[in-house]
Formats: structure tokens, C-alpha cells, sequence
């Protein structure tokens, strides 16, 4: 287990274990030394309140918290652009598999961290070299993001 940095600096994940990607956000969070609230959405979803908040705070609309594979976007219409807000937000609620993920809360702002690495703009500084469970390398044994990366 990560030492929990100097100062405080709470960090929440709205994480799903069975994706690679939110797997590889909550990696990267710890290795900046972090262990965050992990929100299980799929068990535990945001509220529509929240998921508004969410998407205002990280600058996005609320089509982008959709997530379209392995969901019931298509069968539910939702790529319907006479849809709104409302409507999307009723059918996250409803189906919770649809919220694209990760979704990162940090003391530095809100993001959708697809591709895994956007979450590095959210964090302090890691602690180390870091890859991806794929083996691609993101950070040298510095912690500094790798050209590319």
C-alpha cells in the first residue's frame, strides 16, 4: 500500500474492476502514493444530481458520459440527438453500465480519463515508472510521462 502523500489530497474514481482502462487510471492514482474513494458506480451509481455536477465540473456535455459498447445505447435510442439532457440522465440512472468510465474527481478538477493517462493532469507527481497492464510503458522510473505517452 502507497504512503498517503503530505498533504491532503482526496481523489475519487468512479471505477468499473472488469475495465482496463479504469483499472489503469486507479494503477496511476496509486502510484502518485494516492489511495482514493473508489465509487463502484455500477453497484453504488452517482446520482443524476451528481452526474450534472460531474459533467459540468469536467467541462462536458452530458452525451460525452455516455458510454455506446457492451451498453444498451443502441437498443435505447440514445443516439437520438432530440434527446436531452433529462432523457440521458434518466437512462445512465436507469442503466448505470452506460456511464463512460473512469471518471476522476481530484483537487485539481473533474475527467473523463479515456485515454487512462489524462488522469496524470489530475494528480501530484508519481512516484515511479509505470506501465500499463498491456506492458506499454507511460512514466520513465522518475515518474515523468514518457514521449508519446
Amino acid at each position: 500500500m502507497p504512503e498517503p502523500s503530505a498533504q491532503p489530497f482526496d481523489v475519487v474514481i468512479y471505477h468499473n474492476p472488469d475495465c482496463g482502462t479504469s483499472r489503469n487510471t486507479l494503477a496511476m492514482i496509486r502510484n502518485a502514493g494516492l489511495e482514493p474513494h473508489v465509487v463502484a458506480y455500477l453497484t453504488s451509481p452517482p446520482s443524476r444530481r451528481m452526474l450534472h455536477h460531474l459533467a459540468q465540473r469536467a467541462g462536458l456535455p452530458i452525451r460525452a458520459l455516455l458510454r455506446e459498447k457492451g451498453t444498451p445505447y443502441a437498443e435505447l435510442g440514445l443516439a437520438d440527438p432530440a434527446l436531452g439532457d433529462d432523457a440521458l440522465l434518466d437512462a445512465i440512472a436507469a442503466h448505470p453500465i452506460l456511464l463512460n468510465r473512469p471518471l476522476v474527481v481530484s483537487p485539481k478538477g473533474v475527467r473523463l480519463c479515456r485515454p487512462s493517462e489524462a488522469v496524470l493532469d489530475l494528480l501530484p507527481p508519481q512516484r515511479g515508472a509505470f506501465a500499463k497492464e498491456d506492458g506499454a510503458p507511460v512514466l520513465d522510473a522518475q515518474g515523468q510521462r514518457l514521449t508519446g505517452a
